[in-house]
C-alpha cells in the first residue's frame, strides 16, 4: 500500500509542475508521465485521464492559493488588521509562488474551462463570516461602502500583478532579481497603506458649536 501511494503522490508532483509550466493544453499524457518516470498506462491507471489528474491538480493549486485568505478571514482578527495580514501572506505566498496567479488565469481563459470546477474553493471563503463582517463595518460608517467584487479587485491587482509583470517591469527598468524584490518589498507597504486608507478612511471630526 505505502508503495501505491508513493507512486501516486510521485505522479502528483511532476503533474503538478508540468502543468503549471506549460498550461493543460500545453503538454501530453505522454509527457506527464515521462515527467514523473512512469509510463503512461500507470499514470491512467490512477487517475484514469489526462483530464482527471488536472482536475486533481488544478484543484490542490486552487487550495494552496486559498489557504492564506480563508486562514486570514477566519481569525478573531477585527477587518482592518485582516486585510492587513492578508496582504502580508499573499506577498509571502507569491514571493515563493509567483507562477501560480498566471497558471489559474491562464487555465481559467481556456475556452474548454467546464473541465475546470471552482465550486468547492468560493463557499468555504463565503463561510469564514467576512462578508458579514464588512457589511457590519460598512453599516457603522468604520468601512467605506465597496462591495466583495472592488475589494477582490483591489487586493489582487496590488498583490498578484506585480508578480505576474515582473518580466516587463524588470526589461522596462533593467533590474536583477534582487532589485527587483526589494521593490516588491516597498511596494508591498504602499499597497497595505492604500488599501487600508481607502477602505478605511478617517471619520471626519465635528466641529463643536
Amino acid at each position: 500500500m505505502a508503495s501505491s501511494l508513493s507512486t501516486e503522490e510521485k505522479i502528483k508532483a511532476a503533474a503538478k509542475q508540468v502543468f503549471i509550466s506549460k498550461g493543460f493544453s500545453g503538454c501530453t499524457s505522454r509527457e506527464l508521465a515521462k515527467a514523473s518516470g512512469m509510463n503512461v498506462a500507470l499514470v491512467n491507471y490512477y487517475f484514469r485521464s489526462k483530464n482527471k489528474l488536472f482536475q486533481l491538480i488544478f484543484q490542490t493549486v486552487m487550495e494552496e492559493f486559498f489557504e492564506s485568505m480563508v486562514s486570514v478571514f477566519s481569525s478573531d482578527l477585527p477587518l482592518k488588521e485582516k486585510l492587513k495580514f492578508l496582504i502580508e501572506r499573499e506577498y509571502a505566498f507569491l514571493s515563493k509562488h509567483p507562477e501560480i496567479p498566471r497558471f489559474i488565469i491562464n487555465e481559467l481563459s481556456r475556452k474548454d474551462t467546464d473541465l475546470i470546477e471552482l465550486t468547492h474553493v468560493l463557499p468555504v471563503i463565503y463561510n469564514t463570516g467576512v462578508i458579514e463582517q464588512a457589511i457590519e463595518a460598512q453599516k457603522k460608517g468604520e468601512m467605506r461602502r465597496v462591495d466583495m467584487v472592488g475589494i477582490t479587485l483591489l487586493v489582487i491587482s496590488n498583490c498578484q500583478y506585480p508578480f505576474m509583470a515582473k518580466p516587463l517591469i524588470k526589461n522596462l527598468h533593467n533590474l536583477s532579481d534582487e532589485q527587483y524584490q526589494q521593490h516588491l518589498e516597498l511596494h508591498k507597504g504602499m499597497v497595505s497603506e492604500m488599501i487600508i486608507g481607502y477602505l478605511f478612511p478617517p471619520v471626519p471630526k465635528q466641529n463643536k458649536k
